[in-house]
């Protein structure tokens, strides 16, 4: 029996062998079609490859593509659990061909596989093709030698494949495999077909036509090969079951839900043990994919699919969480084939539990009241909008569980008074919110938010994704386009450009789209916490609303800001560990070129402890060690260990990045653990160098380091080398000598200076003995030069005592500056006292005050130039 890994192995080795490239599954969120909320077929990876607006290095791939159909107008949550063949998560086997081969060898192909690797009889297929296309069901003839009636011609749509409104499209042919006369049911185009006897199995797209405007279609110049064949349902058919659910993988999680809550897997809880195994495998890939729980686009979708099976848990009377308990049965069922799934065990297990929890504690309070409230509604009716609104407002239920769990009741939910509600709860907002106090300038961003939601970030598992333009602001209006030149803020659906928080500077980059669109992105901002705002100028085209635009992050910056944001990580445990556990983060900021960190220290931070810590985090980043993140609420987190950010603030769930291997003799489990919702590198490796270039005050009990790490700390180090060597150049030295050689010349220019002071003053004593009469005093008044302001004093003292009775002013001009030494005789000192002449001459200069007593006093100012200036000010006080 082929086991379902069996069948994507031999699946994708055959068209290996036939010059096939096997390229691994695309992330379930898509990259390249922003309408899409979910990868929902295989071909979405390809799609840009079918419209030539994307080339590879390959015309011909095959792939085994996970999707998921939970939301949108490709949305099976609701039947899932109820039928034999509807999931949230199933696998799309494909093999494409990208205007290489065409009808005939993927006819050929299709046949081979199925009857001779697969080795299903030939008597049980059949299949269909486009009524009109006669050159398909001629090649089914010539190939697998299908009689006229086992090529059953379908003249509607469901053959006729399109890609959207305009573009690619063509006829297909389905295959069937027909289960024999003992199951009901009819071939396909029959007033039976809905029964169970014909399955269809792989669906083959002839993409030979160009949709255009209403009416035109033509031929495509290389037409290309799309195939889908559902993994889960095939598997079916090999391992002769008629029901997905009954296939080896989707069995083993069954029975695994059934060991976890001792309920018989085929007895009354069997729909719910098959809804817990197939939103277990569509909650775990989506997490892996980097999509977590919340109450906005993906996230909620997934919330749903989540509190959908954790409510079938509920009823199978499971007392504690389930579906964390169930990952490990998962990852090795499929682990293998999709390491991510392996890799991001710890955050499935972490968000699942956590998720549980809450739920657990929201279904308590919620469910008396949705049984209550349910027991007055009569079979067929409808319970009340307003109840359901309750339950959702207050409670947490999303209305589809209200549905789902009403709908086993045969009751349904008034949808229009539950929209009503919504309404007034919305209406109610706005008016908390326009008396908050907020300025009246962002009530743009109200009004859009309002009308669009928050937006998707993409921005940790890529750096550019194709996305719809959802709103436009020009000059602080909503605009429906923003032509060349103007400056204008996008908001996206979906965005991989980071919008600033938490310390993190917002990303820039650039938007392209059709029609040479060019947008030059130079800051992102978040406005009323999720709506993600760009801004930029519009360089070429014409942006308009609801158009499609690639969205790219500029690579070179993202990855140096993410390389300062961890290297802050780091530095902020390496602080703790060699000052003291009061050390907290104060602020920070991770820039591109720098980053800078606040901390509570009340001391200043030795030049060796700054070495010790600088040493500690570059050992931390050679260590190279994983960086992971986990998803838990706050107290779990700070149980854990984590440090929380200054200044952020946390919801119900947090983000908690976690960076090298943990210390013996602690019971950390990892080196650093910090609540962070910022971008960080994927191992420490990655941030390649750290630097410390300052350490100061900010405010009393607060320091602030300034430092370097990646590319920054490297060109800084490439300069202080270069200074290093043009200063040994001038020295004539090697640079180890350069500390002795430095050394030695301050000890000469200190000697020097000492001589140069000596002799200055030598030259104004020998000079200075000749007096002016002014006032009836005598005045020695002089300008000395360069003399250091503290020889001024005792020069002062010595010509006063030549002089006997007067005033002595001196003023030195070293580096422009000036300085000012008052010296008046007992006799003088009444009428004129050295403080008042001193700082009438520092007024001149640019200076105020001065300090001293009535018989010496000194002062200074700005600008030495004016010395004359303050001599002539002396002059005037005295005889005034």
């Amino acid at each position: 029996m082929f086991s379902s890994n069996d069948i994507r192995a031999t699946f994708l080795n055959y068209f290996a062998r036939n010059g096939h490239q096997v390229v691994p599954s695309a992330p379930l969120v898509p990259r390249n079609d922003p309408t899409l909320l979910f990868t929902n077929a295989g071909m979405v990876p390809f799609k840009n490859v079918f419209t030539g607006q994307e080339k590879r290095p390959y015309v011909r791939a095959t792939s085994s593509q996970k999707c998921v159909r939970a939301g949108g107008k490709h949305n099976d949550l609701d039947n899932v659990g109820y039928t034999a063949r509807h999931h949230t998560f199933f696998e799309m086997l494909g093999n494409f061909s990208f205007g290489d081969y065409f009808k005939e060898q993927a006819i050929f192909h299709a046949w081979t596989l199925l009857t001779k690797d697969f080795g299903l009889d030939k008597d049980r297929l059949l299949v269909t093709v486009y009524h009109t296309d006669d050159e398909a069901a001629g090649l089914w003839k010539k190939i697998a030698g299908l009689r006229d009636e086992k090529i059953i011609r379908i003249p509607t749509d469901d053959n006729f494949w399109k890609m959207g409104d305009t573009g690619p499209c063509g006829p297909c042919s389905e295959i069937f495999y027909d289960h024999g006369p003992g199951i009901a049911g009819g071939p396909p185009g029959s007033p039976d077909e809905d029964g169970d006897r014909f399955i269809e199995i792989w669906n083959l797209v002839f993409m030979q036509y160009e949709e255009g405007p209403p009416g035109t279609r033509v031929a495509l110049p290389r037409p290309s090969i799309d195939t889908g064949m559902g993994l889960e349902r095939f598997a079916a058919i090999l391992q002769g079951k008629h029901d997905n659910y009954d296939t080896d993988t989707l069995r083993a999680l069954i029975l695994a839900s059934a060991e976890a809550t001792g309920q018989d897997p085929d007895g009354k809880f069997r729909m719910s043990h098959r809804v817990v195994a197939d939103h277990l495998r569509s909650t775990s890939f989506l997490i892996a994919d980097g999509v977590l729980p919340s109450n906005e686009g993906r996230g909620y979708v997934l919330r749903r699919i989540m509190r959908r099976a954790m409510r079938h848990a509920h009823l199978m009377g499971a007392a504690e969480p389930l579906m964390y308990r169930l990952v490990p049965a998962l990852t090795r069922q499929m682990g293998q084939a999709f390491p991510e799934l392996t890799q991001a065990e710890a955050l499935i297990t972490e968000t699942l539990k956590l998720e549980e929890n809450r739920f657990r504690a929201m279904l308590d309070r919620g469910i008396s009241l949705l049984r209550d409230e349910a027991a007055t509604v009569p079979t067929g009716g409808a319970l009340s909008g307003a109840v359901a609104f309750k339950l959702y407002d207050t409670y947490g239920f999303p209305l589809d569980l209200t549905q789902d769990a009403l709908r086993e009741e045969q009751k349904s939910v008034d949808i229009e008074g539950f929209n009503a509600a919504m309404a007034e709860q919305k209406k109610r907002a706005r008016a908390a919110w326009a008396g908050s106090g907020e300025a009246a300038t962002e009530t743009v961003w109200f009004e859009l938010k309002e009308q669009l939601g928050g937006t998707e970030f993409l921005g940790y598992a890529t750096e550019g994704a194709e996305a719809a333009i959802t709103g436009l602001v020009v000059d602080g209006q909503p605009t429906d386009e923003a032509l060349p030149g103007q400056a204008v803020a996008l908001i996206l659906n979906q965005t991989p450009f980071y919008a600033e928080s938490g310390g993190q500077v917002g990303d820039t980059g650039i938007i392209t789209g059709p029609d040479d669109l060019r947008i030059r992105i130079t800051d992102t901002q978040k406005k009323l916490g999720e709506l993600f705002v760009h801004l930029g100028t519009v360089e070429a085209g014409t942006a308009r609303v609801g158009g499609t635009v690639v969205a790219r992050v500029d690579h070179e910056r993202r990855s140096a800001i993410r390389a300062h944001h961890s290297a802050t990580h780091l530095l902020h445990e390496a602080m703790r560990r060699h000052l003291g556990t009061h050390v907290t983060q104060k602020g920070s900021l991770n820039a591109p070129d720098r980053l800078r960190f606040d901390i509570s220290q009340p001391r200043p931070v030795t030049a060796e402890e700054l070495a010790l810590v600088e040493r500690e985090v570059n050992a931390r980043i050679r260590e190279n060690a994983e960086v992971t993140t986990r998803l838990m609420t706050p107290d779990e987190a700070v149980k854990l260990g984590a440090m929380a950010l200054f200044g952020e603030k946390y919801g119900d769930e947090v983000r908690v990045v976690t960076m090298g291997a943990p210390e013996e003799g602690t019971d950390k489990s990892a080196y650093s653990i910090e609540l962070c919702g910022g971008t960080h590198v994927t191992r420490t490796g990655d941030i390649g160098l750290f630097r410390i270039v300052s350490e100061g005050a900010v405010s009393a009990g607060v320091r602030r380091i300034e430092a370097l790490a990646g590319a920054a700390a490297i060109a800084s180090v490439e300069d202080a080398n270069r200074l290093l060597a043009e200063a040994a150049a001038v020295l004539k030295a090697q640079p180890s000598e350069l500390p002795t050689r430095i050394t030695q010349l301050q000890e000469d220019k200190k000697r020097l200076e000492r001589q140069l002071s000596e002799l200055q003053k030598k030259l104004v004593l020998s000079t200075a003995t000749e007096f002016e009469m002014v006032g009836g005093l005598k005045l020695i008044a002089r300008h000395v030069g360069e003399i250091p302001a503290k020889e001024l004093r005792p020069i002062a003292t010595d010509l006063l005592k030549g002089l006997g009775s007067g005033v002595v002013a001196l003023i030195s001009t070293a580096d422009q500056k000036a300085a000012i030494a008052v010296a008046v005789s007992d006799d003088v000192s009444a009428a004129h006292g050295a403080v008042d002449l001193v700082r009438a001459a520092a007024v001149a200069v640019g200076g105020s005050g001065g300090g001293g007593n009535k018989t010496m006093a000194q002062a200074g100012g700005p600008d030495g130039g004016k010395w004359e200036a303050a001599l002539a000010a002396i002059r005037s006080t005295i005889t005034a």
